[in-house]
């Protein structure tokens, strides 16, 4: 093997796509400058090459027509691109996806040993998630019925049933493209004999008093929840998984006497207030349902990520239990 050829196999992506188009571009006597239209960073999706909202947006890329999305095929091994624009602002959080070369937007995605197929262009695969979902394959759920109250594709529903080993899981699901993505994801990971999918608002279509655990994951908030959720849990009671982002303020905020022993750190504050909160409208929600006053406590709280220096994704264990459980 000669010394370039060996040189332009070490080649990035990027260098490749730019010298390609360089090329291009001189030969059809096109500006340089477009070349500042090539993103550094995208997606690979299977066969599809997922390119960011500002991506050849120059009108000017036009001249080239199909060519300049064979290349990008060429340079990446695809046969199929797209590009992302912001996320849709409807009920559903919807992407928003342009298919440039190819015929649909179903890709394959395998995460942790399990596959998960979905529609590009209409549901998302929440990266940043893989940390809970890690965590949750971890559980110990043999002989569990969990209820899955936001399952969308089944980010943390597979982990349940395939990792955790947990025996049912009800997924309730109300976009139509999820649940579609959802029923295939769970025939092509065998366990779909394990899961009834709900389609619908969850408040309206969630069994009650079937679940030993309930995940709510849902953010930034996942409040209009609760209520359901507590109503899927079993008489004996259960654990709930609430999600909630959190947000820390610039500076200390004061706490009494009595709650300081709880945090290790004045970021920690705002943690313990929210969970401390969450506690509270669940036992009052309790209290409404039954007339009982339940104990509501904290088994573990989970740092998922940070959008920005003072925005938390938080997960919360809470144990949830009816006073004659804990008496007997």
């Amino acid at each position: 093997m000669s010394k370039a050829k060996g040189n332009r196999r070490c080649l990035s992506p990027y260098i490749i796509l730019r010298n390609h188009l360089s090329e291009t571009l001189a030969e059809l006597k096109l500006s340089n400058k477009l070349l500042d239209d090539i993103p550094s960073k995208w997606e690979k999706h299977g066969d599809l090459i997922l390119l960011p909202a500002s991506s050849f947006q120059n009108k000017t890329w036009s001249l080239l027509g199909d060519r300049l999305w064979e290349i990008i095929s060429l340079v990446f091994k695809c046969n199929r691109v797209a590009r992302k624009y912001a996320i849709n602002d409807d009920d559903f959080r919807s992407p928003c996806v342009e298919i440039l070369k190819g015929s649909d937007g179903w890709v394959l995605h395998i995460d942790n040993k399990i596959k998960y197929t979905y529609d590009i262009t209409k549901c998302m695969f929440s990266v940043g998630n893989i940390t809970e979902k890690l965590r949750l394959a971890q559980l110990s759920c043999d002989g569990e019925t969990v209820v899955d109250l936001y399952a969308g594709i089944g980010y943390f529903t597979l982990p349940f049933l395939i990792h955790a080993k947990a025996s049912f899981v009800h997924a309730c699901e109300w976009n139509p493209y999820a649940v579609e993505a959802l029923s295939k994801n769970l025939t092509l990971n065998k366990v779909k004999d394990q899961c009834i999918i709900h389609y619908g608002d969850n408040r309206e279509v969630c069994p009650q008093k079937v679940a030993d655990r309930v995940n709510l994951g849902l953010i930034p908030s996942s409040e209009r929840g609760w209520e359901t959720a507590c109503k899927a849990l079993k008489l004996t009671g259960g654990i709930l998984h609430i999600h909630g982002n959190v947000t820390s303020n610039l500076h200390f905020v004061p706490m009494t006497h009595s709650e300081e022993k709880y945090v290790s750190s004045p970021k920690k504050v705002e943690w313990t207030i929210w969970t401390n909160n969450v506690c509270l409208k669940l036992r009052n929600i309790f209290l409404e349902l039954y007339s009982t006053d339940w104990i509501v406590i904290v088994i573990n709280l989970t740092k998922i990520k940070s959008y920005a220096p003072h925005i938390d994704h938080l997960v919360a264990d809470i144990q949830c239990l009816p006073p004659e459980v804990v008496e007997d």
